[in-house]
């Protein structure tokens, strides 16, 4: 098993996980509607705190990435087919994409401001 899922940082990593998995795959009927292309930000966000979750978890940025190009894809993928009555987007998949590489750049940011900070002389 991977060092990153035998910590306790994992826990926010999951409990994100299984947020996205439930507004995911909640049928059609059940998601509140909005203005239009509303749902791209919210599957920005969903894949911004999945890929900071992650991170935080001990996951590898090159894993992150795939990962959630692989897991945004399928689900895809998958609304299309189930009988959930959702449709699959390239679109949503490039707002997941934008989503995870905007959250390793916040992490990034953060981690690179800590160091300065931490920097002796300063």
């Amino acid at each position: 098993m991977p060092t990153a899922l035998r910590t306790p940082r994992t826990v926010p990593f999951l409990v994100v996980l299984a947020v996205t998995l439930v507004m995911l795959f909640s049928p059609g009927s059940t998601v509140p509607s909005g203005p239009p292309n509303s749902d791209k930000v919210t599957h920005l966000l969903m894949f911004l705190a999945l890929a900071v979750a992650a991170r935080y978890a001990g996951f590898r940025t090159g894993w992150i990435l795939l990962g959630g190009a692989v897991y945004a894809a399928v689900s895809e993928v998958l609304q299309a087919v189930l009988p959930i009555q959702r449709t699959g987007s390239v679109w949503d998949w490039t707002a997941d994409m934008i989503g995870v590489v905007l959250g390793l750049g916040l992490v990034w940011a953060w981690q690179a401001g800590r160091r300065r900070s931490e920097t002796p002389g300063r």
